[in-house]
């Protein structure tokens, strides 16, 4: 077997090749972190050995540093393993007392992991699948929250501009409210509007839900409204909802590469009823390779879901806290998903109000019910069977 070390940077990568006896084939060597740099790293792999399923290549997961370099060497063929740079870290302190610590060094130490024979899972189009889920599913969040403090600052804007508007809707957040607050930004513009136009304006919008009635409703209320006239707030409430409409726009695209990596995956957790595409696609995405998690507590613990433990002398406290610590985007789906499973499945709203039978408060019967779920989870995941309700 022929050994590739790599040790990722930004702008070079030291790499390292020796066989399964430790012979080192080429001196330690730095390429760069381009199109040259690649294939002359892939000229020495090929004088190395023509037959790649004989190859084995390491290099360090180091977020989007190694990316580039990966799907490269991918797309040639190797067989390549990413490794947690704590691992390495631990395996080159483990040969020597010397706290010798250089970029040659390391890929050195990752030839010497590869040829040791830890398991190391090797990188596979699963593994491909669950880093774009990762980037999708936590870009979706991040937008998500943006566009939820966007409607806080609509909902300020509104109660500043046009308070009495709130009370003649559902919410403030639907197409007809926000197609007649662009047109419109405050109560002022409502009670200036022409009622043909305005009539017309909220029935296309709401698709024929609100009629002339409801828009004379809507101009009596702004003509005596109590909202202020602030060209600069005005002019602020149409910009967020502008942003507000971009955003969703974003989302919905985003949910679509979802779905799509979704389907091919084909996920059996799907099939459990109040886990959508988009929550089952953060929860795969976070956990990644299953195969790193002997057991399911072992998840919980990597959610932070895992209830705290404080005991000192003779004292041990009878509140356990939830840890908080992990994955918050993990924890935030699972604990998500396990309220709408407690909504939707029989079995685990009986158990959710067994829980809470017991006096337990709803989060903490909520946190009972997620370590259920995790089980099923990690059940359905590792043995690929589909989910059968419980009767």
């Amino acid at each position: 077997m022929i050994y590739v070390g790599i040790d990722v940077a930004k702008d070079k990568h030291d790499c390292y090749i020796c066989d399964s006896d430790g012979v080192e084939l080429y001196p330690p060597f730095i390429i760069s972190n381009n199109q040259e740099g690649f294939e002359k790293l892939m000229n020495c792999i090929c004088n190395a050995s023509e037959d790649f399923s004989k190859v084995k290549v390491g290099l360090e997961a180091t977020g989007h540093y190694s990316y580039n370099i990966l799907g490269y060497l991918l797309s040639k063929g190797l067989l390549i393993s990413l490794i947690n740079p704590l691992h390495t870290n631990l395996f080159r302190k483990s040969l020597s007392l010397r706290q010798t610590k250089t970029d040659k060094v390391d890929a050195r130490t990752i030839c010497m992991m590869l040829s040791s024979g830890m398991a190391l899972t090797p990188y596979s189009d699963t593994s491909y699948h669950m880093e774009e889920l990762k980037s999708l599913t936590r870009y979706r969040f991040d937008k998500v929250r943006e566009r939820a403090q966007l409607k806080q600052s609509l909902s300020r804007l509104v109660t500043i501009l046009f308070p009495e508007l709130e009370k003649l809707v559902p919410t403030l957040h639907m197409k007809s409210v926000y197609t007649l607050l662009l047109e419109f930004p405050g109560a002022k513009h409502v009670a200036e509007a022409h009622m043909t136009h305005l009539k017309h304006l909220l029935s296309k919008s709401s698709k024929g839900r609100y009629d002339k009635d409801f828009a004379e409703t809507v101009r009596n209320a702004a003509r005596n409204s109590i909202g202020s006239d602030m060209p600069a707030k005005s002019l602020e409430l149409k910009h967020t909802i502008a942003l507000i409409h971009v955003l969703t726009d974003e989302i919905d695209e985003v949910e679509a590469s979802i779905r799509e990596i979704m389907d091919t995956i084909d996920a059996p957790i799907l099939g459990i009823p109040g886990i959508n595409y988009r929550m089952g696609a953060m929860i795969l995405a976070e956990l990644g390779d299953l195969s790193r998690f002997s057991s399911p507590d072992k998840i919980l613990a990597y959610a932070g879901m895992s209830p705290s433990t404080y005991q000192s002398g003779q004292l041990t406290s009878s509140y356990a806290h939830m840890e908080k610590r992990g994955s918050r985007y993990l924890r935030y789906a699972l604990f998500n998903a396990t309220q709408y499973v407690c909504m939707w499945d029989p079995t685990y709203k009986a158990y959710l109000e067994k829980k809470r039978s017991e006096g337990k408060h709803y989060f903490v019967a909520i946190s009972h019910a997620a370590k259920k779920l995790v089980r099923l989870i990690y059940h359905l995941q590792t043995t690929g069977e589909a989910y059968c309700p419980t009767a």
